[in-house]
This record gives C-alpha cells, structure tokens and sequence, in this order.
C-alpha cells in the first residue's frame, strides 16, 4: 500500500473530466447565491392596516423567528414544510385559519359567502409591499384575523395543564406570542403574495389552500416531466458506459490473496489504539439515539405521556426528536473520524510521532462538544436561556440538523480541522512523489471537504431570517452529508477492499472517478430539491428537479453491481452471505457495506425520488413519507457505513471467536431488519394515508396532530413498536464489542 506512483493510475481524461464537473456544478450553485440574496421574499420594515395602524414590524418578524429557533419548534413542527412532522405545519396553519377568519368577518359585512371567499383570495394573492418604503399593507380583514390568531396561539401556547394532546413549550409573555405570531404571519404572506415578475407566489404557491387559492404552478409540473426525461436519459447514457466498458464497476482481483496479515498478527499503531476509545463513544452515542428514537414514536401514539407517565415534563417531545437527529450526526460523524485515523497509517504504511496524542485531544474535544451541545439545547428549550441571552451560541440554533449552539459548531469544525491534521500529518511522507490524481491524494482532498463544507452552516448569523438560512442550511444537510461524506466513503471502502486484497488500485481509483463524476453531475445542484418552496425563485426549482433526478443514476447502478459487490472476498461463484467468518475475517464489516448499497438504492434512491419530483413534493412535503426516505436514507446508509467501519476495526481489537462472530450476526441482521419494519409497517403505510387525506382535503388539514388519531393510522403506528424494539437490540451487541475493543486495546501481536 505504501508503493508510491508518479504516474496518474488513470487517464487524465478521468481527472480532467471530473474537475470539470465539480467546478460546472459549484459554478451554478454560486450563481444560485446570488440570485437567492437578492430575490428573495422581503422581511418589511414594518406591516400596517389601510388605516395606518401598525400590526408589526420587521424586527418583530426576526424576534418571532429567534422565539421560534430557541423554543425548538422545527422539532415540533415544520415552517415551510421543514422540521419535524408530529405537529402542524405554522405557515399552512396560520394561512388556513387566517383565510377562514377573513372569509368569516366579510360574510358577516354582508358578502355571500362565494363572494368573501373570491376576495379573501383577491388580497391574498395581491403583493402590496413597497420596495421604496419597506412598507406591507394589510386590509381590515386580514388585519382582526391576524389580531384573533395572536389569541389563538396565545391560549395554544398556554399552560401546560390547559393544553390537549402533545404538549408545547409554555409561553407566558403576551410580547412573545405577539412576535412569534407575527413570524407565523410574515411566511404565510410569502406564501400567497405574488413574486413580482411572475404569476406565483414566492414559495411557489406552496402550501396548496384553496381557500388562498395557491394551486400546483406550471413549472412544478413541468419541471417534474423533465426530470423524468433526464432520468431516463441519463440511466440509458450510463448502463450504455457500463456495457461498453468492462473497466466499469467492482471487479475482484484475480484471485483473493490478502496483501495483509490476519487482523489478529496486525501490530496496531498508537493512533489505531485510541479508536477503541472512539467506539466505545460511539456505541453510547448509537444506544442512546436508538432508544430517543422510540420515545419519539411511542409519542405518535400516546402524545400525552409514556405508558401513563408524565415524560413530557422531563423529555419534551421537541427535545426527545432534537437530540434524537443530533446523535445521528455524532455518531456517524465519531465513525468516520475514527474509520479516518485507524485506515491512515494503513495507507501511508507507518506513523508519524505523536498522532495519538492528537488523536486523544481530538476524542476529548468531541465529547466536549456532544455533552456541551446537548446540555445547551436543554437548557435552551426548558427557558433556562432567555431570548435575550446567549441561546444563540451555547443553546440552541433550532434549525433542524443544525440545533447545536454556535459555539459548539465553531468547535466541532476545530474538531474537524484537528482531525484533517492528523490526516495529513500521517500522509505527508506517502504524498510525496505521488500524483495528485491517484488516490492518496484523493483521500486528503475528501478529508478536506468535510470540515469545509460543515463550516458552510455557519454562514448565516442570529438575526438572518429563513429564506436565507434554508439555503445555506442544505449545503450541510445534503452537500455535506449526501455528497462529500459519500465521497469520503467510497475512498475508504475502496481503500479497505485494496487493504484485504480483493480489488486492484486501477479497480479502486477507477470507482472513484466515477463516483465524483457521477455526483458533481446530479448531486450539487439537486441539493436545491429542498428549496422548491422556501421562497428561492424558480430557476432554483428548475435545477433541483433536473439534477436531483440524475441522482438516482448512481443509486441504480448498486443494484447492476450489486453481485459482483457481494462477491468481493467471497470463493468465486459464491457471495458474502455464503462465506464463513473463519474464510473471510472481514465477513460482517462486507455485509454491512453490503446492506448500504441495499439501503442506498431503496431509502436513498427509490423512497428519496418518491419525494423528489417537484409536484408530488408540492403535496408531500413535511409528511411521513419525508421521514421514510429520511430514516432510510441515513440510518440505512450512514448509520450501517458506521456500523460497517465498527466491524472492520474491531477485527483488529476482538478475537474471532464465537461470541464475536455472533454479536457481529446478532447486530447485522437485528439492525436491518429493525429498520425494515420501521418503514413497511410504519412510516411508509402512514404516509400514503396521510398524503391520501392531503389529497381529498388539504394540507392544513393532513398535517394537523389529529390525523394520528385516526384509527387505522394508529394501528400502524403501534406496529412501529416490533421494529424499534428489534432494533434496539441490535445495538446491545455492538456495545458489547465496544467493551471488548476497549479492553482489548493494548493485547499483544499474536504471532
């Protein structure tokens, strides 16, 4: 592995090509920037009646919103269509209970109530902001229903004891509700207001209302047709590629003859041996998460309590889910770290002074920002952090997948960058007279996109307000996690197939062209698929919908590959579910790998294009459905990439005996088949009905907490209990071999 090549492995065709197609795709996204920041929906500088009187003003919007964040409402329920899916939507709830009022107060001016409806509408869809003055004008009707929506959400946000079903966060200032109100307000105008220029409003007719008239917008269907078009084409173009060159996708070395020592006769560096206290960090973080994750569906079904215990008042519902996705994060995040510094001295074939060391600063700097983050987010949703406090930077930021505080977010990046130096320091003296187009190179250059693009959440500040924030937001959520993790990952699978032998460098380097290729082309630019109705203009519809759609292609060559994949390190003729542990050590590490290809085809690929198409998202979003294809999408592909890395290091710690083996079957088979029953007999069936009654009714109406109450969407729910009780234990063993890593950390080389 430590065989240095000047040379590029491949044509430079592959580099050229792939340069290219990350600078096309980076080049529009910038593009996209800019067009964002200067037409996106106005905050007014303040919003008054015809009569002059001032409802709110610009700063009560961005209080309103600050109210919103450190409350953990989007771990609640959404605005925009994004955050959590238990509660209502506010935009859609505020905008149909608005309409209602207003069509009330006109009827009883003396209008029929045909009448009052077409000029609820009328005003609705009218955009009467002055760009010169900052000033939005509302009319006496739409003024009282904003007044009666102050008291509505005053009494909704009332006491605990006078509140139904799950309960909120108690708000006592009537100054709070009134700018938090207000906030409810601002992004239901963006949703009706007519975008200048354009016959849509600024989140392009979303949410779908008749009663404010917002209907599916032209290119929604539009750009939908085509990206099935693009789909077609591009899945044609490539299995074409895949036919005309053999070259193409996994290809098993020859003959399998691992290039390295059985794990146990591995002498382990000082770096390799701190992973074992990683893990260990890893497998609390993953036991904790997964046992959140029950507490957050058993809420679907009994929203008052726990099995008759008042849980609510210790684990708030908006707290369970908001460390629930938190831990997600670090624990796949703590993996990779590790899975990074353990394949380091694998690859450059020894190690500098000192890198355990950095390592340890490293580990202790993560649970640092793990126990502080979410001790923060805490405190920050009990009120222990007032709104005028620091909750902004030790609290909670409350945006979904970017609830840590800010400060815990500057040092989780510093964490990062620790990380990416005790990366390069391990591969200076590999790099050296290497080409910077083989794979060392490549590792280093995906090392260094993740702390880079992680660091793109930070550029928003307190007082942005959502528009803005949802676009830099996704530049993590998806850029981060769905593109350059993935690229982080395919090295390192790579690298780990190159290390036991079973695929030649050529084989390796030419899978990863192919995969920066294939993911600058679809995957940069179909980050905007989660921005068609945040009030982006269209063009940013136009290419998530294209680009996202060429995501797939990648997703459906797993399934053209996935034989030839299952029989890496297996007898040939046969695959890895045949092969014993005693002929392949590295047997359970494959099949979880393995099951990542299964789960990135289904959960990522199929579930995520079922949501994808701009006029089934226009419907969709904010539903189950989006919580399937998000649950099968990370856990099933993140979250068993961890677990993969899990069982290859821990080769290297536990011996390969029978309880080992069986802890590696037990987690393997209880994990996917736990996540399996979570989706089929529970978020997937309880989507399609919840999108039915989307469908015969209306948003607001499908998003409300009462359609849990429906019986037969109760019954799924309980049915969700098998599923997460199979796959919390399938974590009890993967703690268990964290144990034996940890106390097996310092054995000796067996001979």
């Amino acid at each position: 592995m430590n065989v240095r090549d000047k040379n590029l492995v491949l044509s430079p065709r592959w580099l050229v090509t792939a340069v290219v197609t990350f600078l096309f795709g980076f080049s529009v996204m910038g593009y996209l920037a800019y067009r964002n920041a200067y037409e996106g929906p106005p905050v007014p500088r303040e919003v008054r009646v015809t009569d002059g009187t001032v409802l709110y003003t610009g700063d009560d919007v961005i209080a309103g919103q600050q109210i919103f964040q450190k409350l953990g409402l989007m771990q609640y329920g959404t605005i925009f269509g994004h955050g959590a899916y238990l509660g209502p939507d506010f935009t859609a709830e505020y905008l149909h209970l608005s309409g209602e009022k207003q069509t009330g107060y006109l009827a009883g001016q003396g209008l029929s109530a045909a009448d009052a409806a077409a000029k609820v509408r009328a005003e609705f869809r009218e955009n009467s902001y002055l760009p010169e003055s900052g000033q939005l004008t509302f009319s006496p009707a739409r003024a009282r229903a904003h007044a009666e929506l102050i008291d509505y959400y005053r009494g909704w946000f009332g006491p605990l004891e006078t509140q139904q079903g799950l309960k909120r966060p108690y708000l006592s200032d009537p100054e709070e509700i009134r700018k938090l109100t207000a906030y409810f307000s601002w992004a239901a105008w963006t949703s009706t207001a007519q975008r200048p220029g354009t016959e849509h409003s600024y989140t392009n007719n979303w949410p779908p209302d008749n009663l404010a008239g917002n209907r599916p917008t032209a290119g929604a269907l539009l750009w939908s047709v085509l990206s099935l078009i693009a789909l077609l084409c591009g899945t044609g173009a490539t299995l074409f590629a895949f036919g005309r060159y053999d070259f193409l996708g996994w290809h098993a070395a020859d003959q399998y003859s691992s290039k390295m020592e059985t794990p146990e006769k591995v002498q382990l560096t000082p770096s390799q041996r701190t992973v074992a206290w990683y893990f260990l960090v890893v497998s609390g973080l993953f036991l904790l998460q997964g046992l959140l994750g029950g507490v957050n569906a058993h809420y679907h079904v009994e929203p008052a309590g726990f099995y008759g215990f008042s849980l609510e008042n210790f684990l708030p519902y908006n707290l369970s889910r908001m460390w629930h996705v938190q831990l997600a994060l670090f624990f796949v995040a703590s993996s990779f770290l590790a899975m990074g510094i353990f394949l380091t001295p694998m690859i450059a074939g020894k190690e500098p002074p000192h890198q355990e060391k950095l390592a340890l600063v490293l580990l202790g700097a993560l649970v640092v920002v793990v126990v502080g983050s979410l001790a923060g987010e805490a405190m920050s949703l009990k009120g222990a952090l007032s709104t005028g406090g620091p909750w902004f930077y030790v609290g909670s930021q409350g945006w979904e997948y970017l609830d840590l505080g800010r400060l815990w977010q500057i040092l989780l990046t510093v964490g990062m960058l620790i990380w990416l130096v005790i990366l390069v320091r391990g591969m200076r003296e590999r790099l050296r007279g290497e080409h910077p187009g083989n794979m060392p190179w490549l590792f280093v250059y995906s090392a260094v996109s993740i702390p880079l693009f992680y660091a793109a959440g930070m550029l928003y500040g307190k007082t942005t307000h959502f528009n803005q924030i949802e676009f830099w937001r996704f530049w993590v959520v998806h850029l981060w996690v769905e593109d350059f993790l993935e690229l982080f990952t395919t090295i390192m699978v790579a690298y780990v197939f190159m290390l036991i032998g079973v695929v030649r460098v050529r084989v390796a380097t030419t899978i990863i062209y192919l995969d920066i290729i294939l993911y600058s082309i679809g995957g940069v630019l179909g980050t905007m698929h989660h921005l068609y109705f945040s009030g982006q203009p269209e063009v940013h519809m136009a290419f998530g919908a294209f680009f996202s759609a060429m995501e797939v292609i990648p997703l459906l060559l797993l399934t053209y590959e996935a034989w030839k994949f299952m029989g890496l390190g297996a007898p040939t003729g046969t695959s890895m579910l045949s092969t014993t542990a005693e002929m392949f050590p590295h047997k359970w590490a494959v099949m979880f790998l393995i099951a990542v290809g299964f789960w990135n085809f289904l959960g990522a690929g199929v579930f995520g294009f079922l949501i994808n198409l701009p006029i089934v998202s226009y419907y969709e979003i904010g539903t189950q459905w989006t919580a399937n294809h998000g649950h099968g999408a990370m856990m099933g592909v993140y979250g068993m990439l961890s677990l993969g890395f899990f069982m290859f290091v821990a080769r290297y710690f536990v011996p390969l005996d029978r309880a080992s083996n069986r802890a590696m079957a037990i987690a393997f088979w209880c994990t996917n088949l736990g996540l399996a029953c979570m989706l089929f007999l529970n978020l997937f069936p309880v989507g399609l009905l919840q999108l039915r009654k989307i469908l015969a009714t209306s948003y607001w109406e499908g998003r409300q907490p009462e359609f849990f109450a429906d019986p037969m969407v109760r019954v799924f729910e309980w049915l969700r209990l098998p599923g997460d009780t199979l796959f919390i234990v399938g974590i009890l063993p993967v703690v268990y071999l964290a144990v034996r890593m940890f106390l097996n950390r310092n054995r000796p080389r067996v001979m």
